[in-house]
């Protein structure tokens, strides 16, 4: 791998809706330029306006011909577009000697550029937000924890779980209100969950199907798998010794969500996707998150470690209300991927693929350094 380049202290910020609030601020303060790129140079303007930051950032109107036409070698490139866009941008950066940044899961069309942007000393840094990004935190500061107490080598069994929701301040009848792309939360309904429930790999084609009670500090919640649990096993660093009698990572979502949602169900269930399309607007319509809306966002990670001769559980809690200055949502998604802006400026993150904090020590200090901007999170552990 090439020797990491230097960055230049230019961040071009991609896209401008639901998830980039004060993260944004926080990059105008440590950058040396800032770009925000949106739909129309009004818009970016518009939008900085509203962050308070006209007079800190430059509005620009994206294409991906106009990035790259302003690339320089070492800027960082941030994408908020949907996450199929972002390995055309990855392409732009590593042709450009830029570094680039997310907040999405890593697809195979971003992993298949990695090695080039690494060969040319490049930080991909992914996996940089709420879910995934704060979760990997919270995940491998527990999996520390768990294994100083008890110990990496010791035979043992363990329940780990991670669930995260954006839902409504105040419940509707709907249970939800839409702050992010409605076609994606159907889409993730509509994949496969594989996880581990008593000791055996389990496979769930309706996710929702799966859904149980989980309570948080005396409030009942509803949660579901999502996605593919299995790999983060090993990316959390849970020791070979320990055998995972539980291991999920999923959605929550207010109690009484499975039964509001029967009829949207019954359409996942039966309708092609032409249907799917269009139901998910018609329940963007239906259910939005407006201005005068409050939304909440809860991410419970938690991890039970059962030894013959002792255990330990641990819990992170973060839950947190959106006020009229900024939604929960995008203060959880933009701080930390801010954070992690910060830390390919200042040189500290390797080149080649970052997923969030990859180890314990360095989920410990973006943790505190999350905490010292304000982020409110609690961690419960006994013996």
């Amino acid at each position: 791998m090439a020797e990491r380049a230097t960055a230049s202290g230019t961040v071009h910020w991609i896209g401008a809706g639901l998830s980039t609030g004060s993260g944004l601020a926080r990059l105008c303060e440590t950058a040396g330029r800032v770009r925000l790129w949106h739909r129309t140079e009004r818009r970016a303007a518009d939008a900085l306006d509203r962050l308070g930051l006209g007079s800190r950032a430059e509005p620009r109107a994206f294409t991906l011909p106009a990035l790259t036409a302003e690339l320089a070698p070492g800027d960082v490139v941030v994408s908020m577009l949907p996450a199929p866009e972002h390995a055309p941008v990855l392409a732009a950066c590593v042709a450009g000697g830029a570094h680039f940044a997310c907040s999405s899961y890593v697809s195979d069309a971003v992993l298949a550029q990695v090695p080039a942007a690494g060969r040319a000393g490049l930080v991909v840094l992914t996996e940089a937000g709420l879910d995934p990004g704060i979760d990997h935190l919270f995940a491998h500061s527990l999996v520390a924890r768990a294994g100083a107490a008890v110990g990496a080598g010791t035979p043992a069994s363990y329940t780990f779980t991670s669930y995260c929701g954006g839902i409504p301040a105040v419940p509707n009848d709907f249970r939800y209100r839409f702050s992010w792309a409605p076609a994606g939360v159907l889409g993730a309904l509509r994949s496969p969950a594989r996880y581990i429930e008593d000791g055996t790999e389990t496979v769930a084609g309706r996710p929702w199907e799966a859904t149980r009670a989980h309570v948080l500090d005396g409030e009942r919640f509803e949660v579901y798998p999502n996605r593919d649990s299995v790999p983060f096993v090993r990316q959390y660093g849970l020791p070979a010794a320990w055998r995972a009698h539980t291991f999920v990572r999923g959605t929550l979502r207010l109690d009484g969500w499975l039964r509001a949602w029967d009829p949207v169900f019954e359409e996942l269930k039966a309708g092609d996707d032409a249907r799917i399309a269009a139901l998910a607007q018609e329940l963007a319509s239906r259910h939005p998150t407006t201005d005068a809306d409050r939304d909440r966002v809860v991410l419970a990670v938690s991890l039970d470690v059962r030894a013959p001769d002792g255990g330990w559980s641990g819990s992170y809690l973060l839950d947190l209300t959106g006020d009229a200055e900024e939604s929960a949502m995008a203060r959880c998604v933009s701080r930390p991927l801010a954070l992690g802006v910060r830390h390919i400026l200042d040189g500290s993150l390797p080149a080649g693929l970052n997923r969030a904090a990859g180890t314990a020590a360095r989920s410990e200090q973006w943790l505190d350094e999350l905490r010292a901007e304000g982020l409110e999170f609690g961690l419960r552990t006994a013996v």
